[in-house]
């Protein structure tokens, strides 16, 4: 189990006559206590996140995702679906070489403490909120993790569950989720400490941070939010915070919505609260499959979603007007939807998640003009109602009384006012760091002072040079220099850049003859091909390949070539990179996939027997293997994937269960002398039903 050891480290106290209490009557008449901001140890079994993959994973033909709508949704909530939102990475690289391999690990984490609450927060994995103790009653109100387990769902592929996630940026979870963020202290208004997560975003180029606030005896934790385009043009933007909640028989989820757009098979689609298809899905134990609700809160509403048990308590968040958007998603009681919950955890867990966002739905960005910030404060905690009315049949008065506690608790008057005052506390700068983040933000601030261009990070956001690493070397050196260092091709080409200011500076280096070398044009071929200039970056890796042969270059020609529709050129490039060197898994794994969707079985078993162990066993190649094995009639040797534990299988996923009921196929047919027909696959699905273990399926077939 996770233990967060509260042995302060730092220890910053305020005691005094509160202004939260004595201006605005949020918690006059309670005697004032102590307020801490500290770092702990929080020591958890956590599997290792493992090396990033240092192949570039390119975005698509398209910004914009065609989304099939239903005509019942009105059309202010089509205005920006699937605006903006198709999968990104670069310049950020892949976290996929996580296992499952759980050992003892000791978390560096920020503690944030009153009388009432404890947060516990863990800056080196994006600045997530792990626990949210309601000390008076002893309740856990999160969904607290007790390991750290990656798996495959995030923008970079590694994300965990549990806590309170912060997403901005782009459609999906963040970036940073599994990565360091920057934490410091600051004083709030009272002088109360303040903790500060924020970083640098990659991929649109501008600063986040979240302020967290918890006066003496306040019953709520109070997260006030600022994104800034430190541009001149408009930019994409996209938030949403993820609650995770502890479910199971009797949780209800309450919103002030009517009316929600959900999925279906054929789009989206609209449905009144709280029934879909004669199923009451605002308590999300009766869900069959995964599902999200975006519940639509009518204009003049207050902004906030709860999720209350049999007793009419549990974790309430509410927010100013700026964040309008919540969500619910269930995972569903089918078999996947539980194996998902418990392969994240442990057996026996039940959670859903309850989210706030910037815009009514989650597949949409909303454009954020040119110079602007944006601001608003959320706020977390218990809350307590009258059972009975929480879990009325009219849905209408489970609201009302929602909203009667929540405003007798937090008034929305006064969350407005709170607003206003800690606006003072956001454009501070932090007294002290308690942890550093990566050091692009500080690059960026080097390279609008080499290049004469307006620095609009603001400045209480430091981004110091002693944040600048290894990472940023060869990008640092550059600017300073004019140099682009060159490496060893056996070694990794380092960190990506897609920023047009930095494909400038590169360019005009490679062609005044101080970085005309290969691993000078493969990343210029990177920027090119992330710019979707397709020529530009063929000729790029053209010219690497002529400096020095590298399966880096090979590997992304054979990128383009796959996306020109020229499959059997990209699979010889493949080859040509994996016999280059070095050779690494990625290689073997986009390989084989390749191979397989040739259908070239013979070939990709003999590529498999000639692999080195760790390669070989890795479980992308075991799968790709063991689907050659299967159509080539070597079914002995498929039984044996079915007994692994995978670590990296998709959400979505369901290449397991499809080659489980195809090795049955396939051995029934072959035994019995039958062909393989829609009788024999419905027969084998009831007679060969697919193990718990491997079912990762969450919607119907």
């Amino acid at each position: 189990m996770a233990r967060c050891y509260h042995r302060a480290e730092r220890l910053v106290p305020a005691v005094g006559r509160s202004a939260f209490g004595k201006c605005r009557g949020l918690w006059a008449g309670r005697d004032l206590s102590l307020t801490d901001l500290r770092v702990s140890l929080y020591e958890l079994p956590a599997a290792d996140l493992g090396p990033e993959n240092p192949l570039p994973s390119f975005r698509g033909e398209k910004d914009d995702e065609d989304l099939k709508i239903a005509p019942s949704i009105p059309e202010r909530y089509r205005r920006h679906l699937g605006w903006r939102t198709a999968a990104r990475v670069l310049p950020y690289r892949m976290q996929d070489g996580y296992n499952r391999d759980k050992r003892l690990r000791s978390f560096r984490s920020a503690v944030l403490e009153n009388e009432i609450l404890r947060a516990t927060f863990l800056p080196e994995l994006g600045g997530r909120l792990v626990s949210l103790v309601h000390k008076p009653t002893e309740r856990e109100l999160l969904d607290c993790n007790p390991v750290f387990q990656p798996a495959n769902f995030a923008l970079r592929n590694a994300w965990f569950t549990g806590g309170i996630e912060w997403n901005v940026s782009h459609y999906g979870h963040h970036y940073l989720t599994c990565s360091p963020a920057f934490a410091a202290r600051l004083s709030g208004v009272e002088r109360e400490p303040v903790l500060r997560i924020y970083e640098w975003d990659r991929l649109k180029c501008f600063p986040w941070q979240v302020d967290f606030h918890l006066p003496p005896n306040s019953p709520f934790l109070f997260a006030r939010v600022r994104l800034v385009n430190p541009h001149r043009y408009e930019i994409p933007m996209w938030w949403w915070t993820n609650v995770e909640v502890p479910g199971g028989p009797g949780v209800r989820m309450i919103c002030p919505a009517d009316m929600a757009i959900y999925h279906l098979t054929e789009g989206l689609s609209l449905t009144q609260l709280p029934e879909l298809q004669g199923t009451d899905f605002t308590y999300p134990a009766n869900a069959d499959w995964a599902r999200s609700f975006f519940l639509v809160i009518p204009d003049g509403r207050r902004p906030w979603i709860a999720a209350l048990d049999g007793t009419g308590r549990g974790l309430v968040e509410v927010s100013t007007a700026k964040l309008r958007g919540r969500k619910l998603w269930v995972w569903g009681t089918k078999p996947g939807g539980r194996r998902w919950q418990e392969y994240l955890s442990v057996p026996g867990r039940a959670y859903f998640e309850i989210q706030a966002g910037l815009a009514p739905t989650q597949m949409e960005c909303v454009p954020m003009p040119a110079g602007a910030q944006w601001t608003w404060t959320e706020a977390f905690g218990l809350l307590e109602a009258d059972p009975g009315k929480i879990h009325s049949k009219l849905w209408a008065e489970a609201v009302e009384e929602a909203d009667r506690a929540l405003e007798a608790a937090l008034p929305q008057a006064k969350l407005d006012l709170l607003d206003g005052e800690l606006a003072s506390v956001t454009v501070l700068p932090a007294e002290e760091l308690l942890a550093r983040g990566s050091g692009w933000g500080a690059l960026e601030r080097r390279r609008l002072a080499a290049c004469g261009e307006e620095d609009l990070i603001p400045v209480e956001l430091a981004f110091d040079d002693s944040s600048l690493g290894a990472d940023q070397a060869p990008w640092l050196k550059l600017l300073e220099t004019g140099v682009f260092p060159e490496t060893d091709p056996m070694r990794e080409p380092g960190h990506w850049m897609v920023q047009p200011e930095w494909e400038k500076l590169l360019c005009r280096s490679v062609e005044a003859g101080r970085s005309d070398h290969w691993l000078a044009w493969l990343h210029l071929g990177v920027m090119r091909m992330e710019a979707r200039d397709l020529e530009g970056a063929r000729a790029a890796w053209l010219q690497s390949l002529r400096r020095r042969p590298s399966a880096w270059a090979l590997r992304n020609l054979s990128v383009l070539e796959r996306r020109q529709g020229n499959p059997w050129v990209s699979l010889g490039l493949l080859r040509q990179a994996w016999d280059t060197g070095p050779r690494i898994a990625a290689l073997a794994v986009e390989y084989t996939r390749d191979l397989l969707e040739l259908e070239r079985y013979d070939l990709l078993r003999e590529f498999v027997s000639s692999l080195p162990g760790e390669i070989s066993q890795h479980e992308r190649v075991q799968i790709n293997h063991a689907t050659a094995s299967l159509r080539t009639g070597h079914l002995e040797e498929v039984e044996m994937l079915f007994r692994r534990d995978f670590a990296t299988i998709r959400e979505g996923e369901v290449k397991l269960t499809d080659l489980w009921f195809e090795f049955h196929q396939r051995k029934i047919a072959a035994a019995e002398n039958l062909p393989i027909d829609d009788a024999l696959r419905n027969r084998i699905r009831k007679e060969f039903p697919a193990p718990l273990s491997i079912d990762f399926r969450m919607r119907p077939e």
